[in-house]
């Protein structure tokens, strides 16, 4: 197949997922076309058969802000003319849908049968889709959409009950390359530690884009507290509006020179393996992309109990999962795993367990490839 996939090149999990995606549909075979504003920070450009199709977007002194949206679906259009694309998959509702949908417009008009799926990530329904001025065309783009998929069954309960659609919703979860993001060697793994730790202290890591949503001044506090407890450091990997509050909570709370700001790392896979636990204390998730990552990589994650966490984490088994702002709890949890050599192996090789047998690109990429297979045949057609 030929398939364009367009979604945010950024750091979110969104364009995470996109871009992953992309990449094990070349490896399967499939000819796969980026088209974005720039390019997806998890290409590295040397992938064979995918390429990348930046949107120009003219900024015309009338226009106070440049129309993105007009300019991405005519250059979709462009492409899907170009390169006889099969069908477009959109990540994140708005405003992929919508420019996806205005594509196929216009290609109905030169007789060019372009169908479109969109995939709804998270924010683009429990945030941005519920304001009240995006969400008529947030439903809009959902019903036009020759399929939908969702990453997890709370994302797709939670688009129902807010929207109304018409269109069913497909739970298609997120996945990870177990081949990637996997434990490494115990020599690998030491000299890897080194850099950030003395012998016999333990690791734990952030990861985010340093959103009010990720709670990154709990991770600060969480750590803190078992920084008291135990030789540790904490890795935050990532960056964004909430970095300087975190830095700032890390130097009143004295322990600066036990945690380290890496900014944004495009090889989490490197990092992930040398770490002990992942704290994910986010007000919410729809899926927790980080978490799966670091379960392949045997981490466990400590969470809370938030949209689609308790699908991916089961609580004392994978990880452990809490009340949003449990600081002391999450703190408490920590210390003790890190504590008990026994538990934490089972919990480890639990989480590697779960992401093989239930997360691994292997076994979600064929649910991507029959949907595509399902829209291709007609299987779905708009407004039904």
């Amino acid at each position: 197949m030929k398939i364009g996939i367009t979604c945010y090149p950024t750091y979110g999990g969104s364009g995470v997922v996109a871009t992953e995606l992309g990449i094990e549909l070349a490896a399967a075979g499939h000819q796969v076309h980026f088209i974005a504003y720039s390019q997806p920070f998890r290409l590295r450009g040397r992938e064979q058969d995918i390429a990348f199709h930046e949107v120009p977007v003219s900024n015309y002194p009338l226009f106070e802000y440049p129309p993105y949206d007009l300019a991405l679906a005519t250059r979709m259009a462009e492409v899907a003319a170009y390169y006889e694309l099969d069908l477009l998959h959109v990540h994140y509702a708005i405003p992929h849908s919508i420019s996806a949908y205005l594509a196929r417009q216009m290609l109905l008009r030169q007789n060019h049968r372009l169908p479109f799926i969109t995939t709804l990530h998270g924010t683009d329904i429990t945030l941005v889709g519920l304001d009240h001025s995006y969400l008529p065309i947030t439903r809009f783009g959902i019903d036009e959409s020759d399929g939908v998929t969702a990453i997890s069954n709370y994302l797709r309960d939670m688009t129902i009950q807010e929207f109304h659609p018409e269109r069913p919703i497909h739970v298609i979860p997120n996945f990870v390359n177990c081949d990637v993001y996997l434990p490494l060697d115990e020599a690998v793994r030491t000299a890897g530690r080194a850099r950030y730790a003395e012998p016999g202290e333990k690791i734990l890591v952030h990861l985010s884009n340093f959103r009010p949503v990720k709670r990154t001044a709990d991770v600060i506090r969480i750590f803190s507290r078992v920084a008291r407890e135990l030789p540790a450091r904490l890795l935050m990997i990532g960056d964004g509006p909430d970095r300087s509050a975190a830095e700032w909570l890390a130097h009143r709370e004295g322990i600066q020179d036990r945690v380290h700001f890496l900014g944004k790392q495009s090889s989490v896979s490197e990092i992930l393996p040398l770490a002990d636990l992942l704290l994910m204390p986010s007000e919410l998730e729809s899926f927790g992309l980080v978490a799966l990552e670091a379960m392949a990589c045997r981490v466990p994650t400590i969470a809370t109990r938030v949209g689609g966490v308790p699908e991916l984490i089961e609580d004392g088994v994978t990880g452990r999962l809490f009340p949003v702002g449990d600081v002391e709890e999450m703190a408490g949890a920590a210390v003790e795993l890190l504590s008990d050599s026994s538990r934490y192996l089972a919990m480890a090789d639990a989480a590697r367990r779960t992401a093989q047998s239930r997360y691994c690109a292997s076994k979600i990429i064929p649910l991507y490839e029959a949907f595509y297979q399902e829209i291709l045949s007609g299987a779905a057609t708009p407004g039904a």
